[in-house]
């Protein structure tokens, strides 16, 4: 059930708002001023705010500059209640982070109408940053991965170059055939070596991409580092 907060100094508005969103099946709470409104959107972390501009002591512009300053209160859809329909005033309130206007008098559809569009626009927001969440999660356990992968490699790859350079020293202080032989044996073994090595890493950068790398972390076939 969706939570909208009712900020409104007009009783009898505040009222008839609160019982239009409760047929609805809106969970709906009311707020008689600024500093209230304020209150009750701390504690209550409601779903969307609407409210009304002017109000004593505190003006919905203030309010919306002190939740838009709260990190727990920033990205809740706000909508302004107004009964100016003068331009520079709405310009005033969306560039504060205001997301829609209601000008007053309206009726219960019109309520209605710009709460489901609000609703489908931070439903589509939610989407789009759980899709980049997502994505995000992916490409980090690609790039540990792939940081694990050449770490690996390079360690293996030093390995027949450490022994490549025995093999060489011994074969300039040895001066029978046979430990010639011998040494020139673990040169062609360990060359060998070298070159598959290279061969694996030019074969797993082909495999490694995102996607595979996410489908083998899902069924724990590769570890990525934390």
């Amino acid at each position: 059930m969706k939570k909208i907060l009712v900020i409104e100094d007009e009783h009898i508005l505040q009222k008839n708002i609160l019982k239009i969103l409760k047929a609805e099946g809106f969970e709906a709470i009311g707020a008689a001023n600024g500093y209230e409104g304020i209150d009750r959107a701390r504690a209550e972390h409601p779903d969307l705010i609407v409210c009304d501009i002017m109000m004593p002591e505190l003006d919905g512009y203030g309010v919306l500059k002190t939740l838009q300053a709260d990190r727990e209160t920033a990205l809740i859809p706000f909508i302004f209640l107004t009964a100016k329909t003068d331009r520079s005033d709405m310009r005033q309130g969306i560039e504060l982070g205001a997301d829609d206007y209601l000008v007053k008098p309206f009726d219960a559809d019109e309520l209605l109408r710009a709460l489901e569009t609000r609703f489908k626009k931070q439903d589509s927001l939610l989407d789009r940053m759980a899709h980049l969440s997502d994505e995000l999660t992916r490409l980090q356990q690609f790039l540990n991965a792939k940081d694990g992968l050449m770490e690996n490699l390079d360690r293996e790859l030093r390995r027949p170059m450490s022994n490549i350079k025995v093999a060489l020293t011994m074969l300039q202080t040895k001066n029978t055939p046979e430990a010639r032989d011998r040494y020139l044996q673990i040169l062609e073994e360990e060359f060998s070596r070298e070159i598959s090595l290279l061969n694996q890493v030019s074969e797993m950068q082909k495999l490694l991409t995102p996607e595979n790398v996410s489908l083998l972390c899902q069924f724990n076939l590769l570890q990525g580092r934390g």
